[in-house]
């Protein structure tokens, strides 16, 4: 029989928009593994986050780039609390520049990162949020559906993120897996080296993500919120 407690697993978990999902989480009584490719960064947000709720949380070290990675990720979190709930497939990466000046290997990564690292999330876990008829949510991007100059490797692998899991969503909902794609807009996070700070303060905030995420999964059973675009309220002029 599983257990009560739900636990989630979230890739690219210690920091940003991943961190902050884990915390709302936390303090909502679920268990949340968070990875990343640095152990020693799992291992630290674990600790800052088991100060919210003692033994709630657990660092895993882990690379979305390798299907055996995700599956051992995965494993660990069965193997440590019986059971997997969520995933959120947060991990992400974004590489900007005219097409002459991207180089080969950003456009590698780029893709590698943001859209076959999910789909080797949704390879290592679908067998285990089948038992649970748990969720499975992407965390995409506005420039999924909004393309612009300099984003070509990046727009193509969000592009391809948002098709891939409305895809997915029609092909496990009959197993009662429930997949929703969050395409956020500009959030004070770390992501492109920036550091946030005050001058961030109109822009969405990770734990707002973590609210949605948290609403999400409250969702009656019956309703499917499939695909969910969220922007500043009150972006600069």
């Amino acid at each position: 029989m599983a257990e009560s407690i739900k636990t989630a697993l979230i890739t690219g978990g210690s920091k940003g928009i991943g961190y902050g999902i884990a915390e709302v989480l936390i303090k909502e009584g679920i268990r949340v593994a968070v990875t990343s490719r640095s152990k020693e960064s799992a291992d630290k947000a674990a600790a800052s986050l088991n100060k919210i709720n003692d033994g709630f949380a657990i660092g895993i070290e882990s690379d979305v780039r390798s299907l055996e990675s995700q599956q051992k990720a995965v494993e660990t979190v069965i193997s440590k609390w019986g059971q997997l709930n969520y995933l959120i497939a947060n991990a992400g990466v974004g590489h900007f520049a005219p097409l002459k000046d991207l180089t080969a290997d950003q456009w590698q990564e780029t893709i590698d990162i943001n859209l076959t690292g999910v789909f080797f999330s949704a390879k290592a876990s679908l067998a285990a949020l089948t038992e649970t008829k748990g969720y499975f949510i992407n965390i995409a991007s506005l420039a999924g559906t909004n393309f612009f100059a300099g984003g070509s490797a990046y727009n193509a692998s969000k592009f391809g993120l948002v098709g891939f899991s409305q895809a997915m969503m029609m092909d496990v909902r009959d197993a009662g897996v429930k997949v929703t794609t969050i395409m956020p807009g500009s959030v004070a996070t770390e992501f492109g080296d920036h550091k946030p700070s005050e001058k961030d303060a109109w822009k969405i905030q990770p734990e707002d993500i973590g609210q949605i995420v948290s609403d999400l999964i409250k969702m009656p059973a019956r309703t499917l919120p499939s695909k969910v675009e969220v922007r500043p309220a009150m972006p600069p002029k």
